[in-house]
Order: structure tokens, then sequence, then C-alpha cells
């Protein structure tokens, strides 16, 4: 299930996406809101207490500080697909490389925690599910060739478990294994805030959102 449910997550998104063809990307915002909180909250309550038993504080603190920037490097070619955004030339058929690359470091570094952190699995297919449902709206309303669009998303969505499996293929000391984390954790903090401090249009208090992000955390916290 640790491969499966992130393919079938990206996958069966893509396929609603295919059928139902909505319009308007805003009406998934609480559900990019309710996956920022609980990515951020699992993180918080699952990754990081357990990060710090591997390896000296302040080292992993910096390589937390390198995931954060990877992510904003990692950005500035995905155009913050991450975290529900997708600009890039609608009228461009080619296949949009630096996007499909930036995810896909992004989401194979997703996978190496999931294997020791079981819970993190959960946190990981709610947080591509919202961003596979964007990126389909994109991809199915671009004039990217539908095979192109295919493609994407299948390669896009075995990228976790590859992660993870690359995680288990590798005989890693555990500080090796400690910084891995410790830069995905990085990553994670990045994405989730970003998303958070982005579900209020013109930061605007939104009674529903602070539900919907208050509603993520609970259920993170007793999972």
């Amino acid at each position: 299930m640790t491969y499966l449910l992130p393919i079938l997550g990206v996958l069966l998104s893509f396929v609603f996406i295919l059928i139902t063809k909505p319009k308007n990307k805003e009406n998934f915002r609480l559900l990019l809101a309710f996956s920022g909180a609980f990515l951020l909250a699992l993180t918080v309550f699952e990754m990081l207490p357990s990060v710090y038993e591997y390896a000296d504080p302040k080292r992993i603190g910096v390589f937390i500080m390198l995931g954060i920037l990877l992510q904003i490097f990692l950005e500035f070619f995905s155009k913050g697909a991450e975290h529900g955004h997708v600009h890039l030339d609608a009228d461009n058929s080619d296949f949009p490389w630096l996007l499909f690359l930036s995810l896909s470091i992004h989401s194979f570094l997703e996978g190496f925690p999931i294997e020791s952190n079981d819970h993190m699995i959960f946190g990981v297919l709610i947080h591509k599910i919202p961003i596979a449902i964007i990126l389909s709206i994109f991809l199915l309303e671009s004039k990217i060739k539908f095979n192109k669009a295919v493609l994407f998303i299948a390669l896009f969505a075995i990228m976790t478990p590859l992660g993870s499996i690359t995680s288990t293929l590798f005989d890693m000391t555990s500080q090796v294994y400690a910084a891995i984390t410790a830069l995905v954790i990085g990553v994670f903090f990045h994405i989730s805030t970003v998303i958070l401090f982005e579900s209020s249009e013109g930061h605007k208090f939104n009674l529903l959102k602070l539900l919907v992000i208050i509603f993520g955390i609970v259920i993170a916290y007793f999972l």
C-alpha cells in the first residue's frame, strides 16, 4: 500500500478531472488548505521529533534549512505547482520538461521518509491529490496533446513510490538517513506553510478555511 496509494491518488485524480471537466480551480482551495495543514502537522508531530534522535541538532537544522532552500529553487522551474499554482503558457503544446523535472525531484524526495514514518503516507497522499487535480485541469485545458498529458501524470505518479523503493535499496547509516529526512522536512515546511499563507485571498479572514485548517491539524494529531 505504501507504493500503491500515491500512484492511485494521482491517477484517480486525473480520471476524476477527465470525467467531470471542472472549469474552476478555486473550488479545490479548501482541499488544498486542508492538505497544507495536515502535512505540516504530521511533519511536526511525526518526523521532526524522530529525526533529532539520530544526529546533532544543529546539523539537522542545517539540512532542514537546505530543504527549504531546495524547494524555493525548484519553484523557479515549477512556478509553484507544488502548492497549487500552474503559471505556464497554456497555448504551448510542448511537453513541460522543467515543470516535470522539478515536480519529479519534489515527489521523489517525498518518498524517502514514508518507509520509517507509517503515517506520512497519508500526509503525502492528501498533499498529492489536490496538486494532481490542479495539474490535470491545466494539462487537459492546455494545447498539450492528450498522450503527453497522460505520460506526464503517469510518470509523476510513480516518483514518490520510486523514492520509497530507493530508500530501502541502500544501506544508509542513521546519520545519512536523518540528513535526507531533515531535507524532506524542510521541503514539507516550505510547501505546507506557503499553502496556508496563500489559502486566504488578500489575507482576509475566512472562517470556513480556518475550520478546515484546524480540522487538518486535529486529524493529524490523533492519527
